[in-house]
């Protein structure tokens, strides 16, 4: 259980809470043109979006972990490389839909906040597919499991994960109601296990 702003001590609760709260914060970004203003790629950019998303219910919100956290078997970036690691992810290219797709690998690898990792790494995505090629993926036409499979093997092989989202794709970029599908759907794929955590 994750200690928040709202006072909340029952974890379904603070789940039901953070979402209704996040996805009206991500609505704001969208509307106020405030995603389109972000410089595409950069790790700055993610924690921004972190703490629209979060400043709200958690103190870390927009914060890089102090923590170490791991997923199953899955240990993401050490907490001593973490800064390395991002430092690194903003110099990778992302003009290509492969660059994208590489960079977005690296960022779920690094996971650098303690919680809300995949909706804020998501909109991130969309943000540099918009910039970069025109494109956002559609949420909606991509496969829970698929997805989940692919992202746990993309450290080692990303042709699956660039091919599930390559086939989502759509030129939507400016419809609201294709950004709120995809945070929607952001849900869908959030927490998909407990992250096990390591204070240093």
């Amino acid at each position: 259980m994750l200690e928040n702003k709202l006072g909340i001590t029952d974890s379904a609760e603070l789940a039901r809470q953070e979402e209704q709260i996040s996805k009206k914060k991500a609505l704001s970004l969208f509307e106020g043109g405030i995603l389109d203003n972000l410089e595409a790629g950069k790790t700055a950019s993610l924690v921004s979006i972190h703490k629209a998303l979060f400043e709200d219910i958690y103190d870390f919100a927009g914060k890089i972990r102090t923590v170490n956290i791991a997923k199953g078997n899955f240990r993401f970036a050490p907490v001593m490389y973490l800064e390395a690691a991002l430092q690194n992810i903003d110099k990778m290219p992302h003009s290509t839909f492969d660059e994208i797709i590489e960079k977005y690998v690296e960022m779920n690898i690094a996971h650098p906040f303690r919680e809300g990792n995949g909706r804020t790494t998501r909109i991130w995505l969309d943000c540099m597919l918009k910039k970069g090629i025109g494109k956002v993926v559609d949420w909606s036409r991509v496969d829970k499991e698929d997805y989940l499979l692919a992202m746990e093997r993309s450290p080692i092989r990303d042709i699956e994960i660039k091919h599930i989202l390559k086939n989502a794709l759509t030129d939507r970029i400016n419809d609201r109601e294709m950004f709120m599908k995809g945070i929607d759907h952001s849900y869908y794929y959030e927490d998909y296990t407990t992250f096990k955590t390591e204070d240093l």
